[in-house]
């Protein structure tokens, strides 16, 4: 049994069979905003490396920033936090980033509530803590016009070559701007447990 602590949209309250909400106490307060921040400092970082290889070496370049700079990324901020920063996703390009079951229905009700004009995937986020003392936040990845150069339905030859050759079981094409791509996933350990426990 999870406990529900914070949903961006109140209308994802009614997805949650077999969940209990609640009122978040001040901890879980003080760990939604540690997670927010955690999952900006990511989309930022991973925004502006994506941007300055884009610009540097076009589309293949950027391909290796995902391959490489963004699990470095998920690394360092999980080092230096204590939790652990993922991204994940329904159609994950890299096997690793298949979402958890909780991630999965999150994020087929993210990808819902946006295909039915409710909201935008920017405004969706969702935290819960465990039984077990784990508090999970997921906050949507917007598909934005970049994105579509890798993950949209028209890559050039020599980035679908690249793509390819990096994730031969890819599922993360045939995007459009305006989607879910995704989430950023903060679990954070009971307060017993090391973040070592939580990686995979």
């Amino acid at each position: 049994m999870f406990t529900v602590t914070k949903i961006g949209l109140a209308s994802l309250w009614l997805a949650l069979a077999g969940f209990t909400a609640g009122v978040a106490n001040a901890a879980e307060l003080s760990r939604l905003d540690e997670s927010r921040a955690l999952a900006q400092s990511f989309g930022q970082r991973l925004k502006g490396e994506l941007t300055a290889a884009m610009a540097a070496g076009g589309p293949v370049e950027a391909v290796k920033v995902c391959r490489d700079r963004a699990p470095q990324l998920a690394s360092e901020l999980s080092r230096s936090s204590g939790a652990r920063v993922a991204r994940t996703s329904l159609r994950y390009r890299n096997p690793i980033n298949a979402p958890d079951p909780w991630e999965a229905q999150m994020l087929a009700e993210f990808e819902r509530l946006v295909a039915s004009g409710q909201t935008d995937p920017a405004d969706l986020e969702v935290s819960q803590t465990s039984t077990t003392g784990r508090f999970h936040y997921l906050s949507a990845i917007r598909t934005q016009p970049l994105c579509l150069t890798c993950h949209g339905s028209a890559i050039d030859p020599a980035t679908a070559a690249e793509l390819n050759a990096a994730y031969p079981h890819d599922l993360a094409t045939g995007y459009t701007a305006g989607e879910v791509r995704g989430a950023f996933s903060i679990v954070w350990p009971r307060e017993t447990q090391t973040a070592e426990e939580l990686r995979p």
